[in-house]
């Protein structure tokens, strides 16, 4: 392979997910996982992806990153590795090169996630992102909640990077306020997060079990969806699972204005999208009193694309060769 090509990356606590891109085609291919763990540094494990698949140093770098973007560099929160901007210009003898927040690459690649990359949950249509002027959406549940925007005004984009996952939890009903009663004894302040994200669906368990006076049992978020049909807690912390994932959603939108489609992603609600469909996550994302027939209005839909950061790393790193 001598082509240059343009290294795009997805890197987590765990994994870090390198492929290729072209600077004139969609997509990317050459698609492999590195565990962090077995390097000392982004760089080493970089090079040794390069390696195996026989690339040369790439024109361009992006790379997504779970964790703020600050100053051009970032410091992953559940492994070692500092990655900065300069360094891999420095080790790979490539000017352009970009770190994004792991959402903000997701949000950049909604305009090119066509129907057979969504699951449209509710009565509507694929929002039209070929307009010169649109505003979307899209959050996540894993083992965090991520959340960001896409604003295009005149063709131009521009991403909303927030850590909205981490706002105060509202609870809106008796049992989610018995729900939150609990949990703020045990963590005093509750975010959003604290109820949406793999440990947020356990501590909904642990929260119902107390309030039922039933033994709590030991299961980890996939247990749980493992067991909707067969335990009733298990089933009732999944119902309110979504239940409050509707209504945070809809407080994103409205907050943000992203009033022309929101997105869901992440791996949780990917792997049970059938449960995301039946549940009342749109009944209560609409349910936005005043302001109900606005939120009638919003398309949302589910990610079913398996890595959607790389498709937005891909798009960004073109974007970089494009302004040279």
């Amino acid at each position: 392979m001598t082509e240059q090509k343009l290294l795009i990356g997805d890197i987590g606590g765990t994994n870090a997910r390198f492929a290729l891109a072209a600077p004139d085609d969609n997509g990317y291919d050459d698609e492999q996982v590195l565990q962090c763990a077995n390097y000392e540094s982004p760089e080493l494990a970089i090079e040794d992806y390069l390696t195996r698949i026989g690339a040369p140093a790439p024109a361009a770098i992006c790379l997504a990153a779970a964790g703020p973007i600050l100053d051009g560099s970032v410091d992953l929160t559940n492994n070692n590795w500092h990655i900065r901007e300069s360094n891999l210009s420095v080790n790979f003898g490539s000017p352009h090169t970009r770190l994004l927040n792991d959402f903000e690459a997701i949000a950049y690649s909604l305009p090119t996630l066509d129907f057979s990359m969504c699951e449209i949950v509710g009565l509507h249509q694929l929002p039209d992102l070929s307009r010169p002027d649109f505003s979307v959406g899209v959050l996540g549940p894993g083992t965090g909640l991520g959340a960001a925007g896409l604003i295009s005004r005149n063709w131009q984009t521009i991403p909303l990077i927030t850590e909205a996952g981490h706002v105060g939890f509202a609870p809106e009903t008796a049992l989610q306020r018995a729900v939150w009663e609990i949990l703020r004894h045990r963590f005093g302040r509750i975010s959003d997060e604290r109820l949406i994200s793999g440990g947020g669906l356990e501590n909904i368990l642990v929260a119902l079990s107390e309030i039922h006076d039933e033994p709590s049992p030991a299961l980890c978020a996939a247990d749980i969806f493992q067991q909707a049909n067969h335990n009733h807690l298990a089933g009732e912390a999944i119902n309110l699972f979504f239940e409050i994932l509707g209504q945070v959603a809809g407080n994103f939108a409205l907050s943000t204005g992203t009033y022309d489609g929101i997105y869901i992603g992440g791996g949780i609600v990917q792997r049970y999208q059938d449960l995301l469909v039946e549940s009342s996550f749109r009944a209560s994302f609409e349910n936005k009193g005043r302001h109900r027939h606005l939120m009638e209005r919003i398309p949302t839909l589910l990610i079913k694309h398996e890595h959607p950061g790389l498709l937005g790393a891909a798009q960004v790193a073109r974007q970089l060769i494009a302004s040279k």
